[in-house]
């Protein structure tokens, strides 16, 4: 019997100290497989941690060239402020290049970890109707320069507001207003993943010689801290380009977007500003609820400017009331206070492309 529970006990014994010796085995190599990660993890952070000390530009297509030197030598003019940064003209001397620099205040910015996929997704953008990212400058002190090239025709606001005779012509107005939403279309669906441009107003369009327009500072929000970032969005809601529902710049989307495109096409096609603070009538403040207001009762008409008829007569002045009719309720669907009913980028621009069509076909019957 006890030879019995012997022959027994032992191959058990044995059993028993192999299992065991096989998960102590196992637990040890993942204990130096997590050690190896962390190590590995640690060797990570403090090579970020050596290049965010370090001063690094990265360029894009258009600014292979460039150099840090280039950069920060060139003479610089101070065209414009802001709570978080400054935009420079600057002009480099070697080939005699205006640049538009766009100065970013570290206190402002965000980190350095969060920016630079931002960066990399925006300086890959070429479109006709997008300004492109020509280089990102950072500093050893945490300094971060945004490089553009330098558009000598101003913006769309101040083109607005100068009221030259351009400003009222139907085809530059249509042609702006092309441009314009064929921009925000590629940034919403052109791309591997979607861009907000999370701050479109008339005075971040851009204009060529022959009023081209091109959208800047496109996720220009994406690169400042919570704090800057809110401040940016409280500027916009004074000025009257911020969507209702909007309370926090990091939930910017598509149809944010769409809402300043809406209030954006308003300007260009009334020449008024997004927010009257000197109305007498509070509801009349806000340019969606006057032009709102016209519609209802009969007289949209006067809401255009009179020289975008000046000098037409017969079908021709008619047709362009009817198309100026269908641009301005295009915009207003775009602002409408309700998201849900806004039309996406892609829509806008098929529903402006479709007066084009229209304008054509008129013409070939004429």
């Amino acid at each position: 019997m006890l030879k019995l529970f012997l022959g027994l006990l032992i191959p058990s014994f044995i059993i028993i100290s192999i299992v065991f010796l096989y998960f102590y085995l196992q637990k040890r190599s993942s204990a130096d497989d997590t050690a190896k990660s962390e190590s590995s993890s640690t060797d990570d952070i403090e090579t970020c941690n050596i290049n965010i000390h370090e001063e690094e530009l990265m360029c894009f297509q258009g600014g292979e060239d460039l150099t840090a030197a280039d950069i920060l030598d060139a003479p610089g003019e101070v065209i414009g402020k802001s709570s978080y940064g400054t935009l420079y003209k600057a002009n480099l001397s070697k080939n005699d290049l205006n640049l538009l620099l766009r100065f970013l205040r570290p206190a402002c910015s965000g980190n350095i970890r969060e920016i630079i996929p931002v960066v990399h997704s925006a300086g890959l953008v070429r479109h006709p109707n997008l300004v492109p990212l020509l280089a990102f400058y950072m500093g050893s002190r945490g300094e971060k320069l945004l490089v553009y090239p330098f558009f000598g025709h101003g913006n769309l606001a101040q083109f607005i507001k100068d009221g030259k005779s351009e400003s009222h012509k139907w085809d530059v107005i249509y042609n702006i207003a092309l441009g314009l939403v064929k921009g925000l279309a590629y940034l919403h669906s052109g791309l591997h993943k979607p861009m907000i441009h999370g701050n479109l107003k008339s005075k971040n369009v851009l204009l060529s010689p022959d009023f081209q327009p091109s959208l800047s500072d496109y996720g220009l929000h994406l690169l400042l801290n919570p704090t800057a970032g809110q401040e940016m969005l409280e500027i916009s809601a004074i000025q009257g380009y911020k969507a209702p529902e909007l309370m926090k710049i990091k939930d910017s989307c598509e149809s944010t977007d769409i809402y300043s495109l809406g209030i954006v096409l308003l300007e260009l096609l009334t020449g008024r500003e997004p927010v009257d603070p000197n109305s007498s009538d509070s509801r009349d403040v806000y340019l969606p609820n006057v032009i709102r207001k016209a519609i209802l009762d009969h007289r949209i008409k006067d809401m255009y400017h009179s020289d975008i008829l000046q000098d037409l007569t017969g079908k021709q002045r008619h047709r362009t009331e009817d198309r100026a009719l269908k641009l301005v309720q295009l915009a207003m669907l775009c602002c409408s206070p309700s998201p849900s009913l806004r039309p996406l980028a892609n829509e806008v621009v098929r529903k402006v492309e479709e007066i084009s069509k229209e304008q054509a076909v008129q013409r070939r019957r004429n």
